[in-house]
Formats: C-alpha cells, structure tokens, sequence
C-alpha cells in the first residue's frame, strides 16, 4: 500500500476506534472536518470497517486526479501524528521476585521449556497452571518466568485478574488489556474502547514480538481469549483454580510437594537448626503441612513453637491460616474478621482504620507478618482462601449487625474521600450533594493531586458503589458516582467506571425517580457509554435524562441532556444537527429567570453551549461564527467564571480553528496559553493531544 494511503487508513482507522479521551475525540472530530473540506460536502461519519474503507477510498480516487486534493490527504495522512508503539520504549519487566526457596518441580518446569519451544503451527501459546490455593501456582509461574528471560527479550508482563477477589470484581478483558497496553508503553489515549479494537491493536504489537504474559488468578476464559494470538514468539501462563472451560491450553496440575521435597522447603525456610530443634514434632508438622509451600512458610515462621499432637488432616491451607489467626492480637484479628466482609482490592489504612473505628496500620502489618495478607500497591488484599476464612469467623464472632456497621463506615469513608477530591479536582462545577459544602475545594493542593488521588483509588471507590447498593445505602450510591465525575471527565477509564454508573442510574431511577440526581447520575452513564462509542445506548439515556430534568422541574438538567445529544452528534460528524441540539438547549437556558434556583448556575452552562456551537459552525466551514462564539467561552472561562480547565480547553477549539483555515502562527500562542493551564490541571491526555497540536502547528508555521 502507498505510504500516504497507508497512513491516511491509520489516522481514519484510529480515530474511527475511538481512541480513549481527548486525542481520540479530537482525532475523530478532526477527521470529520477534513472528510468535509476534501470533498465539499458533509457526510455522517463511518460506523465500521467497510464504512471506513469507503470513506477513505473515496477520498484516495478523487487525490488521484486532484493534486490539491492530493496535497490535503497528505496532510490528513501527517495529521495522525506518532505511532502509538512509541519506539524506544522501556522493555517491561513486570514479574514479581522469585523466592530463593523455590524447590523440585522439575518436571512442570521442563513441561513449561517444551511448551516454549514448541514449533510455530498457528496456534496459541497458552499453559494453565491449575490448583488449590496455597501450592504455589503463581511461584511457579514467577520462578520460571525469571528463569526463561533470555527467551523474552521484548518483555514479560505479570497482571492479576482477581479484582477484588470475587467474580464479580474480576478484572473484565476490557480493563485487562488496557493495562497490559499500557504496561507495552502504548499511552493512555490512544488505547480505543472497545474490546474488538484493543484486541487487535495488542495482537499487532505483539504479532512480531518475544513476549511473556501472565496472568494471575483467571476467573474466566473471557479474560483471557483477547491476549491469545498466533504471534510465534508469545507464550502466556495462566493461573487458575481448575482448568478454564472453553480455552485451548497445556493445563499442568500443581500439586503437593513430595515428602522429600515438603521437608527441604521447611529446612531451606527455617534453617537447619530450628529443624534440628524441632526433631520431636517435625513429622506432625510435616504432616500437617500436607506439601503446601504456603503452609511450610507459615509453620516455618513459628517452627519454635509448634506442640505435639497438633491436628492433621484437612485442607492444609484452613489449618496454615488459623494458627496465624491464633497469633493476633484483638485489634488485628477483628480487623481480618471485618475487612474480609467485602471484596475490597486494596486494603489501605485509612480504609482499615475506617473498618474498625481505629487506627491499623499496626494490625494490618501483623496479618502481613502472619500471611493472612498479601502486600500490593499501596496496601494489602486477602487470598481468596484467607477471605473466606475471615468472613465464617466475623460471622461468628462479630454478628450480622457488627458486620454491617463496619461496612457503612467504610463505605463513608470512601464517599468523603471521592467528594473531597472531585471538589479540588473540579471546583467550579455544580454540585448536587450537600455533603461537597463539607470538604470545600481545597482538600487537596492542585487539582492535579486530586485527580491522582481519585485515580488511584478507583477500584476501592467501585467497590464501594457495588457494596452501597447491596446494603441499600441510596444516597452513598448516589454521592459516590457524583464523585467520580471529575475523574471520569478528566482522565477517563469509562470502561471501569461504566459499573459503577450503571448502579447510580439503577439506584436515582428506583429511589430518587424525578429529581435532579436521578437526572444527573443517568446523564453521568450516557456520557461513559458515549465515550466507549455504545451511541444507542448513550442517546436512549440522554433522552431519559431529559424527562426526568422535566419531572424535576429543572431546566438546567433538561438543557445539559438535549447539549448532550449534540456532542453525540458532533461524534458522528452531523455539525448541523449538533448546532440545533446546542440552540435548543440555550434556549431551555432562557427559561431560568433570575429567581430560579438554578440561576447562578446558568451563565456557566450557557458559556460551554457557545463553545459547542463554535465546534459545530466550525465543522460547517463557517470559521468566523465559529470563532466568534469562541470568543465568547473564552470571556467568560477567563473573566467571571474564572475557570481554567473549560477556558483552555476553549482555546484548543479555537487554535483548530486557525489551522483550519491556514494560520498556524495565530494558532501557536493560543495553544501554549492553553498547555499552561492543562498543565497545572494535571489534565493529561488534553495536555497530550495540545503537544502534538503544537508540533504540527510549528511544521506548518515553517
């Protein structure tokens, strides 16, 4: 294929996916308003591969005879800016440490090297490693996977699929492959949406490379198939309970230890001495231990203090955990009793402290200490073993009522934390939940921490949305996902976040039908379905939206659902039909008089409807209108709202509007004014797509 066309499809095709965040709306609205200026006329936009094609074929037959035309499609072509394989790249090297414990399982791990080896014939390169909690599956994995590095040279990946430890919490593949993507150095925004495309974006950066991926605790196929491709030189090590039905593997069972082996992994652990010493109970201990690795570690840590006549039998794992349980002391026992009460996927101190009333980082670093947790990011997580064992014993011991009480403080801890960042993050935005007048705009220092702090915290904050609603906490639900809101704007994750939503809009439609947070939380879901380019759904909840602002009696949410639509329709490159979605919303604006509860709000939103009606007359070619309601965003942003994220990105439609119309040098001090402010917002993938804005602003200036 000609190089031009070659990347003409690229910058289509990319776009076209719906590349994640800004870059990727840009990208596709970008498209649109060359497709228009090629060919003199607007066109919705493709909806699909073969629409693609035709779109591109189109304007390829007509360069044929157009050197004008040509001269455009190539710099439609330079428009689609850097790969996303940024070469150069840093080779990753993500699998934990291996323990120097590691003992016998030689024939697993030559049934590994065979696998690796194996001649290419088209398939997958998948092995499960498959057993009971405590043999060791993951150390296996590891172990090997250090071992065989110099087979890797582009990498080994190491990613655990567990979530939060429930099935309902497990890492979806959509999540799986953005992190792996990631991890391969391909940046955030320009991972698409979709499953269909991040599948196929991995597996062509991958197709050529020598890889190693695992996986760790697979709760399904599903998690899995996106990752499998014929690429030779990718080999993918799946760790699992019990063989994954519907996945074509090598499925290796790992099993006890042999006696032999059982008792130099306690010698190698404990040291020759504390073996010596412990001549007279060893064989019970042995026992006992049943060739669990983990179970030999525990009963290493406290060898000294075993007793005769210890009971044996059973799951070697059960026993491992109550002898440490037996070790705590109260605050850390009631702290494993509670916490294990839900799936939370990172344990952290402010989330114990809220779970028992107290401070924890003591007691969490005493269950760390005992193994009844795993350190992680940032924190701590249960086997699923451990968690269930805490759960019979909170039941047991603490009570239903107990139980649910910790649960509602942890709950609201997690509410008061997302509140108090997503004010600093986004401080002039209207809020609905009182409970924001509690924390102010200035928990944190920079609206950049906030959303870093939102960020990393989002898997326990979706958590805590999923246990509201199943402890009927309505109005946690609700103040939760109002929350995430300036996360979600700001950084994305709409294919994480989309649960959560979906709860919100579940929970303001069964309790709150009517009112203004029911509107609000249904137009928070349409904007994350728009995101992840599922447009039927996102236009049927924008309208449901719309009729509850009306139930509501408030304009304003009737306004923001029908400017909603436009910015679908903006998507789809229908600018005329845009631009009457934004008039009619401004017109619904005009309803809201100067008593109207609502009426310090309105210059805001009407602010933001000039500056999608300057998007949409600049799709139109009308380049003046457009600007003209630019000027009047940016007046405002600058001056009485005095709001820095919606100003510069107000800038950013206007400087697009000078290049479009060939002016680069007036477009330069626009868009810098622009990364400054984006800049200090920590709003990274704006700050991104402006950069290469401004290299492509500075070619053409030159």
């Amino acid at each position: 294929m000609d190089p031009l066309v070659s990347a003409a499809v690229q910058f289509l095709s990319a776009a076209g996916a719906g590349m994640a965040g800004e870059v990727g709306k840009r990208a596709w609205e970008l498209a649109g308003l060359y497709y228009h200026r090629l060919t003199g006329r607007p066109s919705r936009a493709p909806a699909g591969g073969s629409e693609r094609e035709r779109v591109i074929g189109e304007l390829v037959a007509r360069a044929a005879d157009d050197p004008a035309l040509a001269a455009q499609l190539a710099s439609w072509a330079a428009a689609a800016g850097p790969s996303p394989f940024r070469p150069g790249a840093p080779v990753p090297r993500d699998l934990p440490l291996t323990t120097r414990h590691f003992t016998d399982r030689k024939d697993l791990l030559a049934a590994l090297d065979r696998e690796a080896a194996r001649p290419a014939d088209g398939s997958a390169r998948v092995v499960q490693l498959c057993g009971g909690s405590g043999y060791g599956k993951g150390t296996l994995a590891n172990h090997w996977g250090h071992g065989a590095k110099d087979r890797f040279p582009d990498g080994q990946l190491h990613l655990d699929l567990r979530g939060g430890g429930s099935p309902e919490s497990a890492l979806r593949p959509e999540a799986v492959l953005r992190a792996l993507l990631r991890r391969l150095g391909v940046p955030a925004e320009r991972i698409p949406p979709a499953l269909a495309d991040r599948t196929d974006l991995f597996r062509t950066f991958v197709a050529d490379r020598r890889l190693l991926v695992v996986l760790h605790h697979a709760h399904s196929a599903a998690q899995v198939a996106p990752l499998l491709s014929a690429a030779p030189g990718v080999l993918v090590l799946v760790t699992a309970e019990r063989p994954l039905d519907h996945l074509e593997a090598l499925v290796l069972n790992v099993g006890p230890l042999a006696a032999r082996d059982a008792r130099q992994l306690l010698t190698s652990v404990a040291g020759k001495e504390a073996v010596r010493a412990a001549k007279a109970v060893l064989p019970g201990v042995l026992e006992r231990c049943a060739g669990s690795p983990y179970a030999l570690h525990a009963a290493a840590r406290r060898l000294g203090r075993q007793v005769a006549g210890a009971p044996v039998g059973g799951d070697p794992m059960r026993l491992a955990l109550e002898d440490g349980y037996r070790e705590l002391d109260a605050d850390a026992a009631r702290l494993f009793r509670l916490a294990a009460l839900r799936p939370w996927p990172v344990l952290t101190a402010p989330l114990a402290a809220a779970l028992t009333g107290r401070e924890s980082e003591q007691a969490l670093a005493d269950l760390a200490a005992e193994g009844l947790l795993e350190p992680v990011g940032g924190g701590y997580r249960y086997r699923d073993s451990a968690r269930r064992y805490g759960q019979e014993l909170s039941r047991r011991e603490d009570g239903d009522r107990a139980g649910a009480e910790a649960i509602v403080r942890a709950v609201a801890h997690l509410r008061d934390f997302a509140l108090a960042a997503d004010y600093s993050a986004l401080r002039d935005r209207p809020h609905l939940s009182p409970r924001f007048e509690e924390f102010g705009p200035d928990t944190y220092p920079t609206p950049g921490e906030a959303i870093s702090a939102l960020d990393s915290a989002l898997p326990n904050l979706i958590e805590a949305v999923v246990t509201a609603e199943h402890f009927g906490l309505a109005e946690e639900v609700c103040e939760l996902v109002e929350g995430l809101w300036a996360l979600q704007l700001k950084v994305g994750r709409n294919d994480e976040l989309v649960r959560a939503l979906q709860i919100g809009d579940r929970i303001g439609i069964q309790h709150f039908r009517g009112t203004p947070i029911a509107a609000r939380l249904t137009t928070q879901l349409a904007f994350a379905l728009m995101d992840l380019q599922r447009h039927g759904e996102a236009e049927q909840a924008f309208a449901r939206a719309a009729v509850t602002a009306d139930q509501a009696g408030r304009p304003m949410g009737r306004a923001t659902a029908v400017e909603s639509v436009g910015l679908l329709r903006l998507s789809r490159w229908e600018y005329a039909e845009a631009l009457e979605k934004f008039t009619a919303a401004a017109a619904v604006l005009e309803l809201i008089g100067p008593d109207h509860p609502d009426a310090d709000k309105a210059p805001r939103a009407r602010a933001l409807l000039h500056r999608h009606k300057g998007r949409a007359l600049r799709g139109l070619q009308r380049q003046e209108e457009a600007r003209a309601e630019l000027a009047v965003a940016i007046r405002f942003f600058r001056g009485e709202g005095k709001e820095d994220y919606n100003l510069a990105r107000s800038l950013t439609d206007l400087a697009e509007s000078y290049l479009a119309s060939g002016e680069p040098e007036a477009a330069l001090p626009v868009i810098d004014e622009a990364l400054v402010l984006l800049t200090a917002e920590n709003a990274t993938q704006h700050v991104v797509y402006l950069r290469e804005l401004r290299e492509r602003s500075t070619g053409s200036a030159h």
